[in-house]
């Protein structure tokens, strides 16, 4: 056997429908797309949901819901990361900037810390927020938290 000789599966392909070739063909004169209309036009496209003019589905449901605009988005950060960053970078003060320096926030957010993981280390931290377990973590160590 060798590359030239190599086929498709019997009945496994198709060739496509040529439309528009003449009347002859079969598929000539309105080459399939029916008499007139926008359908029949070059250039048509149908709006994205479009039901032939049927109310669309995604008007037909309600809105529902609603955005809090007063809400305050906070990055999180675990105790096990902090650990590891007092571990690894010999830090007893993690601040804003400490946690910008080592890429766990950016400057502009506000972070919270939460209380996944143990903590060993005596750590002050200053944060935005504090979950409750990672408050008892912080002081059970004997740190301090304070809140920006």
């Amino acid at each position: 056997m060798d590359l030239s000789s190599l086929k498709p599966a019997e009945g496994s392909t198709k060739s496509r429908k040529r439309i528009g070739r003449g009347q002859g063909s079969g598929r000539g004169g309105t080459s399939t797309k029916g008499h007139k209309g926008a359908q029949s036009r070059t250039g048509y496209s149908r709006k994205v949901g479009f039901e032939g003019g049927q109310m669309p589905l995604q008007r037909r449901i309600p809105k529902g819901g609603f955005k809090n605009f007063n809400r305050v988005e906070f990055a999180s950060v675990n105790l096990d990361v902090l650990q590891g960053l007092a571990e690894t970078k010999n830090l007893t003060v993690i601040d804003l900037d400490a946690l910008v320096l080592y890429n766990l926030v950016s400057k502009n957010e506000k972070f919270k810390i939460l209380g996944r993981g143990e903590l060993k280390a005596k750590l002050d931290i200053k944060a935005h927020a504090f979950s409750a377990t990672a408050l008892k973590a912080i002081e059970a160590a004997g740190g301090t938290a304070t809140t920006i």
